[in-house]
């Protein structure tokens, strides 16, 4: 897999360093968490690396297309490595659980801008809200 890393960093013309390969293989495996959790993944795998150089990746990776930044209202931010596709998500309103959705379909909500202003659109950010499965059932359970 850090074949396909390398080849990702390349492309985008990033050079392939340690800590870069460590932050791609940790939203690789590890979707939709926050900067603290990056960092302790990172150096789970490599005690030197600081808290600058993470955040450093991270605005590398997110600047070149690599890696997609999420900040649901009210949430710090979040990181994955599924880019390209205009995928959603959706949020626990209680314990911040996220998890993708794929693109959304039907009538509502309403992907078509109603008026673009002469914007050419290219994507639709759609962030669902409720409560996972785990919070519903401790709710009943009280």
């Amino acid at each position: 897999m850090t074949s396909d890393f390398e080849t990702q960093l390349r492309a985008v013309s990033l050079r392939v360093t340690r800590p870069r390969l460590a932050v791609l293989a940790a939203l690789r495996d590890h979707p939709h968490v926050d900067t603290d959790t990056v960092i302790a993944l990172v150096r789970a795998d490599q005690p030197t690396v600081s808290h600058q150089a993470v955040y450093d990746v991270l605005r590398a990776l997110t600047d070149a297309g690599l890696v997609r930044r999420i900040q649901p209202a009210g949430a710090v931010a979040r990181y994955e490595s599924r880019v390209g596709d205009n995928h959603h998500h959706i949020v626990c309103r209680s314990c911040g659980a996220i998890a993708d959705v794929e693109c959304a379909v039907g009538h509502a909500p309403c992907l078509t801008a109603s008026d673009d202003h002469g914007f050419v659109v290219d994507e639709a950010e759609v962030v669902y809200w409720g409560t996972c499965p785990d919070c519903a059932t401790d709710r009943t359970a009280h």
